[in-house]
């Protein structure tokens, strides 16, 4: 028992030195991201949807809400991410333009599924995947949409009570973020040496120094829109 015990230690002792950087790394990540999102949702000018058919205000998500939000981003100047993919001799597959990145919940993807032949086109249609990202859902027009979990949705409140999506387009030049020098990630892990409702003393906590600039304000929108489709969360 006291040799089985022992390995066990072992075996623990070298998941926690293999997992707790990771871990780290991982928690800071998210974060700077969250952080960054917050940041850009208080301090980006909005654009409201109105293309959409749902009545609502602002609208769900249409296909003229992609071309006004990007015309907007051409005429400030912003530089696109992306440069585009050329059309191939491959069933279903279309070209891609070069496009601004846009990031929605995920809550949108029947939304953007529902305009297919309108304008959407999958990332799986794309004639290449190789510039696409894991987190890339398609394209419409000159935008590229990123889809996370994550993405700020403001609950209930829409003219008729839905909830609000913030779907952030950025160009190259938007935003950064600013590092302290001579300060990295801290990783604060505690482990839980007892176990019951009066001994709990675990920690894992990151700590970092950052600070978030959107460098040129004409180079990003929130376009705000409501959802189409009903989702059964």
């Amino acid at each position: 028992m006291i040799v089985r015990s022992a390995t066990i230690n072992k075996i623990a002792e070298r998941s926690r030195n293999d997992f707790s950087p990771l871990c780290g790394v991982t928690i800071w990540r998210q974060a700077e991201d969250l952080i960054l999102r917050d940041y850009v949702v208080s301090a980006a000018s909005e654009i409201s949807a109105g293309g959409g058919s749902n009545g609502d205000n602002p609208t769900n998500l249409g296909v003229t809400d992609f071309s006004l939000v990007a015309a907007t981003l051409d005429t400030n100047n912003a530089y696109k991410f992306m440069s585009g993919i050329e059309g191939m001799d491959r069933f279903g597959t279309g070209p891609v333009r070069s496009s601004y990145f846009m990031l929605s919940s995920t809550e949108l993807q029947p939304d953007f599924d529902g305009l297919m032949g309108s304008g959407f086109l999958s990332q799986w249609n794309y004639p290449s995947n190789s510039s696409a990202l894991p987190s890339e859902y398609g394209n419409v027009f000159n935008i590229r949409i990123l889809t996370s979990s994550e993405a700020p949705v403001a609950r209930g409140t829409s003219a008729k009570g839905n909830d609000v999506y913030y779907n952030t387009v950025v160009g190259k030049q938007a935003v950064t973020h600013i590092n302290q020098d001579g300060f990295s990630m801290n990783l604060i892990y505690r482990d839980p040496y007892y176990s019951g409702m009066l001994a709990q003393n675990a920690t894992l906590a990151v700590k970092f120094a950052q600070a978030q600039a959107i460098t040129q304000d004409t180079a990003i929108r929130n376009l705000l829109s409501t959802r189409l489709s009903n989702l059964g969360v």
